[in-house]
């Protein structure tokens, strides 16, 4: 009787763990313009309070909110104004991910170990700094490809003027490494075959075709370098305050010349809570609000919202929530309208761009886009120029009334 007892529980245990999505790290693909870009997934807890979790690189990026009834999934990530819908079945989540009202496949099967050894002895060595020839509307020819190689292992981000594309991983096979992204948003997919002269051809969501050339290599043949974030933006009038006055999410209006801004060194943070490089750079701002608020450091976020948000902004409240950011946030106005609300700016293009303001008001240095923790050394120089800026601005007096 106690064995048959035992053997019925044993049973009613395991129906209950195959009732539900195992939790755990998963292998799944998203599907944009018909390229299958695998990324790693995590679901933690109990259903029917399930939760969620994508990933840049070791950061994760979890779901604010997540259930699961009647073999349905949904984890909803506010941050993002974005939801996956998928269904249990036969081992396996099948669904939709929405986000800015377009919906994509996804596919996910609880995580294996590799099965295929590879020999790593002859993988060949792409660790280090690259650059790609190309051409955007931001008036670049070139972008930088930062990699980061053990054995067959590698991860990587391209860097461009306004920004990364989050940290690439993947690996060695069949000859040429693969290499994706997905965090949520920036789905990027790569193949990287290295050439026999030294280069790499790159294929970017199986279509575009780029080529790569070593850093050294390219300075030596006078290729055209990468723009430089520090010079990319400026502004009409040096010798001018910075000014802004826009509504903060209860409606009232913040402006440069309020008194907690007055003599004091001033971060001013473009961006907006769709806008995923403002997402990495969030809590780096957060940090040196922490860091120097107390030694007269203030920052200021104006973020520019599709006109829904402007009215219900939902999503940049998750977005101040998800980073525990304490400056001020206002809303500035939809993106079109960037120019027109930020006049003294010239040439700004990227999303984010960051002013960084001396106790007189004056633009001391202006930053376009953000190199994150997948940038490597760019992100390390980019955290060390900053930090001694502000330690400078913040020891210096106020030399003029605004």
């Amino acid at each position: 009787m106690t064995t048959r007892l035992t053997l019925a529980a044993a049973l009613l245990t395991a129906s209950a763990a195959l009732a539900q999505p195992p939790a755990g790290t998963w292998d799944a693909t998203i599907t944009v313009n018909n390229v299958e870009i695998p990324f790693r997934f995590e679901l933690s807890g109990t259903a029917p309070n399930l939760r969620g979790a994508f990933f840049n690189g070791d950061d994760r990026i979890p779901s604010t909110g997540g259930r699961f009834e009647n073999a349905s999934l949904l984890l909803n990530f506010d941050q993002y104004g974005s939801k996956l819908e998928a269904t249990w079945k036969d081992g396996a989540l099948d669904g939709q991910y929405t986000r800015s009202k377009r919906s994509y496949a996804v596919h996910a099967t609880p995580a294996k170990s590799p099965s295929v050894a590879v020999d790593t002895a002859k993988t060949p060595s792409i660790d280090g700094q690259w650059e790609i020839l190309a051409k955007s509307s931001k008036g670049e020819a070139a972008w930088r490809f930062v990699v980061r190689q053990s054995g067959a292992q590698v991860s990587a981000a391209i860097l461009r003027v306004d920004g990364d594309t989050g940290a690439l991983q993947g690996s060695y096979r069949n000859g040429k490494f693969v290499l994706s992204h997905f965090d949520g948003a920036r789905p990027l997919l790569l193949e990287v075959t290295p050439n026999t002269d030294g280069t790499l051809e790159i294929v970017q969501n199986g279509q575009q075709k780029l080529t790569a050339v070593r850093t050294s290599e390219a300075r030596a043949k006078n290729l055209p370098a990468p723009e430089d974030p520090a010079t990319h933006t400026t502004v009409k009038d040096a010798a001018e305050p910075f000014h802004f006055s826009f509504p903060d999410l209860s409606g009232k209006t913040v402006a440069d010349t309020d008194a907690r801004f007055r003599d004091k060194v001033v971060i001013v943070a473009i961006g907006g809570s769709w806008c995923p490089n403002c997402h990495d750079e969030a809590p780096f701002l957060e940090a040196l609000y922490q860091k120097y608020h107390a030694r007269g450091l203030e920052v200021v976020g104006l973020f520019f919202e599709e006109a829904d948000q402007l009215k219900d902004p939902t999503r940049v409240q998750a977005f101040i929530r998800q980073y525990g950011i304490e400056y001020p946030m206002l809303l500035a106005g939809e993106t079109g309208q960037l120019h027109e609300k930020l006049p003294q700016a010239v040439n700004l293009d990227c999303w984010p761009t960051t002013f960084i303001l001396g106790r007189d008001g004056r633009v001391r240095a202006v930053h376009a886009g953000y190199a994150a923790p997948a940038s490597g050394v760019y992100h390390e120089n980019l955290a060390k120029d900053v930090t001694e800026l502000l330690e400078r601005l913040l020891g210096e007096n106020s030399v003029a009334a605004r």
